[in-house]
C-alpha cells in the first residue's frame, strides 16, 4: 500500500506514486487495463476490450487532433470524421426492454431510447422548436446541446437566448411570447451547478397558464441520474420532458453509446419517434444487451464514483495549492439550499483550479497528473477507471477566452472520478500537486514516449 505520507500536502514524497503500491483493487483494474492494451495494441479503457474512448496519455494528442478538426473545417480539407477516435458515438426487443427500465427509473409514461444522449436532444428539439420560434438554455449546459439549439433556431427563422443558471431576473427578459423551450441540467459540466427542478418547473408552470402556452421545460439528467435525486424529476409539475445520455453512469462501462428522452407527453414523444423512424438514431440490440448485462451494477458503482469524488473534493478543498473546488458535497457550494432539498447523491464528475496558473499552466498541470497513470488522461466520465482532463483543450478548444471566463469555465482541470481506492486517487492527485512545476514539458515528453513503448504503441 502507498505511504501516507501521500495524502499528506506539505510533505509529499518526490517520488511520483507507483501504481504497484497502490490498493489491489487499483492495481488490478490498471495492470488489467494496461494488459489489454498490450494486447490489442489500442489504448482502451476496459481490461476486457473495446471501450468508447481511448487513453490519450496527455493533451498533445487532443490538441492534434483538435488541430485536425480546425483544418478540415475552416481550411476544406476534408470531413473530420476521418480523424482517429477520441470518442465514439426503431427498435428491438431487447431495446424495448432497456426502455422498460429507463421509463421506470424516470416514474415516466413513455420514453424514447437513441443511439446517443446528443441524439435525444436533437430529435427532442427537432419537435419541439418550430418556424419562428425562440429558445432559451442555461450558460452552463454542454456546449453541443448548446450549440445544436442555437444552430436550430437560426435555421428555422427564430432566435435564442443563453441565460446564467441562477439568474431568475435575466431569464424573466429573455422569455418571449415564441419561446418554445427552456434547457436546463441537474447538474452541470464541469462546474457541477444544481438546478432547483421544483422552483424551475413551477416558475414555467406559471407561465404557460399565463400566456406562454407552446413553452416546455427540458432538463438534461445525464450528470446527477435519477439515482441522484430524491424523486423523479417528472413529478414536479412543469418539468416535461427529461433526456440522458446512458453512456455515462447508467451504463458505467465506457462500452455503450445511447441516450434516452422521458415524458409524461406522449403526443410529443410519438412525434420524435416518427422522426427517428425516418432519420436513424436507433439503438442496435448489441448494445442494449451489453447495457442490460451492466444494468444491475450501474447503481452501485456510480455510488461509489460518487463517494470517491466526495472524498478527493473534501481532500482539494483544504490543499494550499487549490483555489477552487467545484463539487456538490462540499458546503460551500453556491447551490447548497437546492441540493439539501432536492439531492441524495453528489455525482461523480468534479472540477478544480489549481492557485495562481493561467491556461496553459493548468495544460501543464493535467499532463503532469496523468503521468501518475491514475487518472487516465480521456474525454468522458463514469467508467471503470478516473478521467481527468484540462477542460479548456477538450470541450471548449474554440471558444473565446473572454467568453471562457464569462461561464466561469476557465483555467479547470475536470476530474471523472472512477472506481479505484480513494485514497490512491488523492495520493496522485497530492504528488501532481506538489511537484508539477519542478517537472518539464520534456520530462511529460519523455513519459508519454516511454509509456507507449511500455504498452506497445506506435510513438
Amino acid at each position: 500500500m502507498l505511504s501516507e505520507s501521500y495524502l499528506e500536502p506539505r510533505s509529499c514524497p518526490p517520488e511520483r506514486p507507483a501504481v504497484r503500491d497502490m490498493h489491489p483493487d487499483t492495481v488490478e483494474l490498471h495492470e488489467g487495463i494496461d494488459a489489454r492494451i498490450r494486447e490489442s495494441g489500442v489504448p482502451f479503457l476496459h481490461p476486457e476490450g473495446e471501450t468508447l474512448q481511448l487513453d490519450l496519455l496527455g493533451s498533445k494528442n487532443m490538441v492534434a487532433w483538435q488541430e485536425g478538426k480546425a483544418a478540415f473545417m475552416f481550411a476544406g480539407e476534408g470531413c473530420w470524421s476521418s480523424l482517429p477516435q477520441v470518442y465514439a458515438r426503431y427498435g428491438t426487443e431487447l431495446s424495448r426492454e432497456l426502455l422498460a427500465k429507463v421509463r421506470e427509473l424516470e416514474s415516466a409514461e413513455a420514453g424514447l431510447i437513441t443511439d446517443c444522449g446528443m441524439q435525444a436532444c436533437a430529435l427532442l428539439f427537432d419537435v419541439l422548436v418550430t418556424p419562428g420560434s425562440h429558445g432559451i438554455i442555461l450558460r452552463q449546459s454542454y456546449n453541443k446541446t448548446r450549440k445544436y439549439l442555437e444552430l436550430l433556431c437560426g435555421r428555422v427563422g427564430g432566435s435564442f437566448s443563453i441565460v446564467d443558471d441562477d439568474d431568475w431576473d435575466a431569464l424573466e427578459k429573455a422569455l418571449k411570447p415564441e419561446t418554445c423551450v427552456i434547457f436546463a441540467e441537474t447538474y452541470t459540466n464541469p462546474r457541477m451547478r444544481a438546478l432547483d427542478p421544483e422552483a424551475f418547473g413551477a416558475w414555467c408552470l406559471e407561465k404557460r397558464k399565463n400566456g406562454h402556452r407552446k413553452l416546455r421545460l427540458v432538463i438534461d439528467d445525464t450528470i446527477a441520474t435519477p439515482w441522484a435525486l430524491k424523486k423523479p424529476l417528472l413529478s414536479n409539475p412543469g418539468v416535461d420532458f427529461v433526456v440522458g445520455a446512458g453512456t455515462k453512469a447508467l451504463g458505467g462501462q465506457d462500452r455503450d453509446l445511447w441516450g434516452y428522452i422521458a415524458s409524461n407527453d406522449i403526443d410529443t414523444l410519438n412525434e420524435a419517434m416518427d422522426l427517428q423512424a425516418m432519420r436513424g438514431g436507433i439503438l442496435d440490440w448489441r448494445r442494449a444487451q451489453s447495457i442490460l448485462a451492466g444494468w444491475d451494477q450501474a447503481k452501485a458503482r456510480y455510488e461509489k464514483r460518487c463517494a470517491n469524488a466526495s472524498a478527493i473534493a473534501a481532500f482539494l478543498a483544504g490543499h494550499p495549492k487549490v483555489e477552487e473546488v467545484c463539487h456538490p458535497s462540499l458546503a460551500s457550494h453556491p447551490d447548497r439550499a437546492a441540493i439539501d432539498a432536492h439531492y441524495q447523491l453528489p455525482g461523480s464528475l468534479m472540477s478544480y483550479r489549481v492557485l495562481g496558473l493561467d491556461e496553459d499552466a493548468t495544460r501543464h498541470y493535467c499532463d503532469v497528473l496523468a503521468m501518475t497513470v491514475l487518472p487516465r488522461y480521456a474525454l468522458s466520465f463514469d467508467g471503470l477507471a478516473t478521467k481527468l482532463n484540462h477542460h479548456r483543450t477538450v470541450s471548449e478548444y474554440f471558444t473565446p477566452a473572454e467568453e471562457m471566463v464569462q461561464m466561469q469555465m476557465d483555467r479547470l482541470v475536470r476530474l471523472g472520478v472512477g472506481l479505484e481506492d480513494a485514497n490512491d486517487l488523492i495520493a496522485c492527485i497530492n504528488w501532481s500537486l506538489c511537484h508539477f512545476e519542478s517537472i518539464t514539458t520534456t520530462d511529460i515528453d519523455a513519459w508519454q514516449a516511454a509509456r507507449k513503448r511500455d504498452l506497445g504503441l506506435p510513438e
